[in-house]
């Protein structure tokens, strides 16, 4: 099935051709139609599955033709979890809003940033991606009004949940009309997901996309058994003897990061920390040169996982394991995108062997042990 069968415009066929897709992801070919047929839709998917490009699409579709009104009423909300993915998601909407004679005017709002200047910024603004937070003092301060929303959409829903939004969200879904579509993600189908599908979607298309096991298997994985003390040296040989251009390293703390962002460039690798207590400005700095392939190294939390979305990433590293099997899968899923196959190594320590054993039995799958000891002591 090609793009040109689920009912979008020649402008947005254009957009799509320009920019070198040709088939729709498996999400996108379910999800187009029924938005652009104003249906509510419960979408269950993975990170990474195209999701976002499956609502924008049909969004800017549906959006009136009008002359363009200089208010601060919105046309469509989108609640993410995230500043990062907040900023991913605008950018989808510029991306194939391109080439409309008046632009629908899409704007990204978050926390963690002056307040002043996305207030001044609201006027004529169609389509807000938001976090919640953010969103409410804004609304609050009449910079903007949400009452005449036509479509909402909660993206990586469980993410809002699992940092805390519920309250948040339950405000702002009182202040929406009644009337209006809404289009619920996540990649998980917990029991609070399903109680916001009952709260807000009327007769859904409920459609979930079972593509995890899928994906694991487009990536490579290689265990590296290790003392704890030469982790850092394992990791800066495994750099540099594979030439890594761009890799992607998970830690478990902001201090950790901190750590070993340092000890690499101490020995003459590119690497810079990203967390939640950077500034926004510089984190965006640190994305943008990553995803250009700028910046060599980038060493992460699982906090801010999900707004690191690059097609092609080719290397991933956990340097320490993370709390759940599903949190390893999400951090190797950064590779092995779009049918592209990437290389996932995770540093187990001896205390982390018993943990690295329940993962494997989670994913159902065998990876290859490598003493890496021995390695750095040839």
């Amino acid at each position: 099935m090609s793009f040109s069968a689920l009912g979008l415009s020649e402008r947005l066929l254009q957009v799509i051709s320009n920019q070198g897709f040709t088939q729709p992801f498996p999400i996108q070919k379910e999800v187009i139609p029924a938005i652009i047929q104003k249906m509510d839709v419960l979408g269950i998917a993975k990170t990474g599955s195209g999701k976002t490009a499956g609502y924008v699409l049909p969004i800017l579709m549906n959006q009136p033709q009008a002359k363009e009104t200089k208010t601060r009423y919105l046309n469509t909300l989108v609640l993410v979890p995230t500043r990062e993915l907040a900023m991913q998601v605008v950018d989808v909407f510029k991306l194939f809003g391109q080439g409309d004679s008046e632009p629908i005017k899409a704007k990204a709002v978050f926390g963690g940033v002056s307040i002043n200047p996305q207030m001044k910024g609201m006027l004529g603004v169609k389509i807000l991606v938001a976090t919640p937070g953010r969103l409410l003092e804004l609304v609050e301060a009449n910079a903007v009004h949400i009452s005449e929303i036509e479509t909402l959409v909660l993206d990586e829903a469980d993410e809002m949940l699992k940092l805390g939004f519920k309250d948040e969200m339950d405000r702002i879904f009182t202040l929406l009309p009644k009337k209006r579509q809404n289009l619920l993600f996540s990649a998980t189908l917990s029991e609070e997901i399903k109680k916001i599908e009952q709260l807000l979607l009327n007769n859904p298309l409920v459609i979930k996309i079972n593509e995890e096991k899928d994906a694991i298997d487009l990536i490579q994985q290689e265990a590296y058994f290790v003392d704890e003390q030469k982790k850092g040296p394992l990791l800066r040989y495994l750099i540099k003897s594979k030439d890594m251009q761009q890799v992607l390293v998970f830690v478990s703390s902001i201090q950790k990061a901190d750590h070993v962002a340092n000890k690499l460039r101490n020995n003459g690798i590119e690497a810079w920390p990203i967390h939640s207590k950077k500034s926004q400005g510089a984190r965006t700095d640190l994305l943008t040169k990553f995803k250009h392939g700028k910046l060599r190294v980038l060493v992460t939390t699982d906090l801010l996982a999900r707004g690191i979305d690059i097609e092609f990433l080719p290397y991933v590293i956990n340097y320490e394991l993370p709390r759940s099997p599903k949190d390893f899968i999400h951090r190797i899923g950064r590779t092995g995108r779009a049918q592209s196959p990437g290389m996932a190594m995770s540093l187990i320590t001896p205390d982390e062997v018993q943990h690295f054993k329940v993962i494997l039995k989670k994913m159902g799958k065998y990876v290859p042990g490598i003493d890496g000891n021995e390695l750095l002591n040839p």
